[in-house]
């Protein structure tokens, strides 16, 4: 039934380290995807010795001491984030950079504790960058050892903290990883938050099959989109997913929080063809007629849509109600609820293929009786049943009524292929 309708060494760590001053020297970070520029946090030059113990450090939530010996001035440092950022985007390659001297040692961890961040030194020493991938909802603690032209050691600490979970967003996929379904089956991603960066997202996700044919993305809405090639998948192929999200932005300050590769198989070819004008079903497995038998579709006033419907889901037995389509008691299609057998679903409307009550079995090839389901005899439903999954293809002719739109279950199919690509 249905309704109307680079190369580099390790560095080594080392904790406790305090902040050393680094010169009024400016220092300039940039986050990948974000510029930012920031005077340097470190404060003033050190005093000498004989300064006042109040004058020993102007930079709030730092400590510094007075190295010994001649300082060169034309040191500085330069931080991916910034000291104290917020909401980094985790994808972000953080990285610490000198000029007029050398790194010796740096070190990432996050501040309420764990394993540090991995990184590489550049061959120069004038650069360290992270290597391993950053957390959400975490901040950091970025702590250098480093040494000026003048041979001085020059150390420093910062902070920042990565994007929150409330701007976390992810996404799920179906078929579910390591289904096997029919060659008609699109993939139907859904997200978790509205994506109003479409052509990002879906440079994320690669698709490829073992037939090699392309595909092409179709949104539905703002939080789902489909995919599919423009003829049906190969039988016995193999479809890789790759969604590579982490970091991606999705638009409105929410970020992709999560890389997977999913697999997903065809099985052989099973097309069911039906026909308004000889009310019969016609079954070709590869291609092949394997089985014929008669049906009754929906009636003028609740008609069969025409084209492609794919098989959605199967219920040995399941029950019907007049409700489920917007009937009520005392309209003139009500029916009282209903069990029916071999059920197999083609819409979200309701629309199945299924076993015909006993009363409709005479209908069976000879006149249509249903609120736009298919109906079959006993043996052609339980063979349906038996022989179809989800996935698989169900095509309807001549009902002049149709065809299913494309969200209304899988009617991608009834999508020409320049609309499908050329969607606005």
């Amino acid at each position: 039934m249905r309704t109307k309708q680079g190369s580099g060494r390790a560095a080594g760590s080392r904790k406790g380290w305090t902040i050393a001053a680094i010169g009024a020297a400016a220092v300039v970070a940039v986050s990948a995807g974000v510029g930012i520029a920031t005077a340097s946090p470190w404060g003033d030059p050190e005093p000498s010795s004989t300064s006042s113990p109040a004058a020993a450090s102007d930079a709030p939530g730092t400590a510094a001491t007075t190295p010994a010996g001649p300082q060169a001035e034309d040191f500085g440092v330069g931080l991916t984030p910034t000291d104290r950022a917020s909401s980094v985007n985790p994808v972000t390659t953080a990285a610490v950079t000198v000029t007029g001297g050398t790194l010796d040692a740096v070190e990432l961890v996050p501040r309420a504790g764990g394993t540090p961040v991995a990184g590489t030194l550049s061959d120069d020493g004038t650069s360290w960058a992270a290597t391993g991938r950053l957390a959400f909802d975490t901040e950091y603690e970025f702590s250098y050892a480093a040494r000026d032209s003048a041979g001085e050691p020059r150390r420093g600490t910062s902070t920042f903290t990565t994007v929150e979970p409330a701007n976390e967003a992810d996404s799920a996929m179906y078929p579910l990883d390591g289904a096997t379904v029919g060659t008609g089956q699109p993939l139907e991603f859904t997200f978790s938050e509205p994506v109003t960066n479409r052509d990002a997202v879906e440079k994320a996700i690669t698709v490829t099959s073992t037939s090699g044919q392309p595909g092409a993305f179709y949104w539905l809405s703002d939080t789902k989109a489909r995919y599919r090639p423009e003829t049906f998948w190969a039988p016995n192929s193999t479809i890789t997913v790759e969604s590579r999200l982490f970091g991606v932005d999705f638009g409105n300050g929410m970020i992709g929080n999560g890389d997977t590769t999913r697999t997903v198989k065809t099985h052989n070819t099973r097309l069911a063809v039906v026909d308004n004008t000889t009310k019969t079903m016609e079954v070709y497995l590869d291609g092949k007629l394997d089985a014929t038998f008669p049906i009754t579709l929906g009636t003028e006033d609740w008609p069969s849509t025409e084209g492609y419907m794919v098989v959605m889901e199967q219920y040995e037995s399941t029950r019907f109600t007049a409700e489920s389509i917007g009937l009520e008691p005392g309209d003139p299609a009500y029916y009282p609820p209903t069990i029916v057998n071999h059920a197999s679903r083609l819409s979200n409307g309701g629309a199945f293929v299924h076993e015909a009550l006993p009363a409709a079995q005479v209908a069976l090839g000879n006149f249509n009786v249903s609120h736009g389901c298919i109906g079959m005899s006993p043996e052609g439903a339980e063979y349906f049943y038996d022989t179809f999954a989800t996935g698989d293809v169900v095509q309807i002719l001549n009902t002049d009524y149709g065809p299913m739109y494309v969200w209304d279950g899988f009617g991608d199919w009834n999508v020409p292929w320049d609309e499908w690509v050329n969607q606005p």
